[in-house]
């Protein structure tokens, strides 16, 4: 089993010694046994404070949902929202702490928010001169394959804050150095690292069980499928929100179903296969209706390529209905969400066809791999 970078707390314990400490994390910073990083730390450290990303501290709420400040009724410490309008660590807590710690698992991919919930948090220890720390958890996806276009800064927002591709393949601590580096964060950053994890590994090499991150993303196999359609949340398609298999499953009330299994079929794409499905939705869009839709059933982790996948179907389906809606912007003059999502406004635009984006994913693909490779922290 890989030991988590919170199973290894005890040989970085002077990184909080007489130090005054904050910890953002949720209900996957736990250690091998199930015990919270938050009771972990709460004997050993001085734990003044906990920052909450969205979903809550343990992990309660369902995506999207605000929340103001309480207290956590274990540990009895004030539980602060970094999911607001600022989204970032607040002056009250920064000016008070020594050591800003975070301990969340990703899934591996760029438009997940606790990336920048991250990021933002090693902006502010920098701007108060603190400390920060990330205790590392693996890639869910392996820490090998990179996949994606490059963010286009021009659609930066909390889906997507780097000009990173979609599939970075590496572990949070990796990229929170990458982030700190590449990108001039300079933060006073220390990486408690795992032990006994290797990069080809995904989730179900580490022997470690599986604390879904949020609501809809309940298996490490949804951490795969989510790479592909998660595009889809920027359209009037169900992705699969509100049923038993959320990013599994995609469609809508007017898909034609057959057809666009039968289109992908023909396509043979590596490591994925495609079958109807019929769902109705209890919460998200199409809410209550019956959807005609399909599953993506993954038959080759390693041969599957979930972000070309994803525009494919997505190009499919919009050229062969039309019903298919790109999702107006969430605020006045803001980006249509699935221009956040892609990183790039021409997806939407049409302005290529599926080949040529292809060609811009290759591009991309190996310029982000000779970047990544310097922020390597394990073999």
């Amino acid at each position: 089993m890989v030991k988590m970078g919170i199973d290894c707390i005890d040989e970085y314990l002077d990184l909080f010694e007489g130090k005054k400490c904050a910890l953002i994390t949720n209900h996957t910073g736990i250690n091998k046994d199930f015990i919270s990083t938050i009771d972990i730390l709460k004997p050993i450290t001085n734990l003044i404070a906990l920052l909450s990303p969205e979903h809550g501290i343990r992990g309660e709420l369902q995506a999207g949902v605000k929340f103001d400040s309480y207290y956590d009724d274990s540990s009895k410490i004030k539980v602060y929202s970094l999911y607001n309008d600022t989204r970032r660590p607040p002056r009250e807590v920064m000016e008070e702490i020594d050591v800003l710690a975070f301990d969340i698992q990703d899934v591996g991919a760029r438009f997940y928010t606790f990336l920048y919930t991250m990021s933002y948090a090693m902006e502010a220890t920098k701007d108060y001169g603190k400390k920060i720390v990330i205790f590392d958890r693996p890639n869910p996806v392996n820490g090998i394959d990179v996949e994606g276009n490059i963010l286009d800064l021009d659609n930066r927002s909390f889906v997507g804050y780097y000009p990173i591709v979609q599939r970075y393949g590496l572990t949070i601590g990796e990229l929170a150095t990458l982030f700190n580096q590449e990108f001039n964060i300079l933060a006073d950053l220390h990486i408690i690292k795992m032990e006994d994890y290797s990069r080809n590994m995904d989730y179900f090499k580490t022997g470690s069980n599986w604390m879904l991150p949020s609501p809809n993303i309940p298996t490490p196999e949804t951490a795969y499928v989510y790479l592909a359609t998660c595009v889809f949340e920027g359209t009037n398609m169900s992705e699969g929100r509100g049923t038993t298999k959320p990013f599994h499953f995609i469609g809508s009330p007017y898909l034609k179903q057959r057809e666009i299994i039968d289109e992908l079929e023909k396509l043979n794409l590596e490591g994925v296969r495609f079958r109807p499905v019929f769902f109705t939705p209890t919460f998200s869009k199409h809410k209550g209706q019956l959807c005609k839709g399909l599953e993506v059933v993954i038959t080759d982790y390693q041969r599957f390529k979930p972000v070309i996948t994803g525009f494919i179907m997505l190009d499919l389906i919009r050229r062969n209905h039309h019903e298919f809606e790109f999702l107006p912007p969430y605020s006045k003059n803001g980006k249509p969400f699935i221009d956040l999502l892609t990183g790039n406004s021409y997806l939407r635009e049409n302005k290529y066809n599926i080949n040529q984006i292809k060609e811009i994913v290759m591009k991309d693909t190996k310029k982000f791999e000779k970047i990544k490779r310097r922020y390597h922290l394990y073999d």
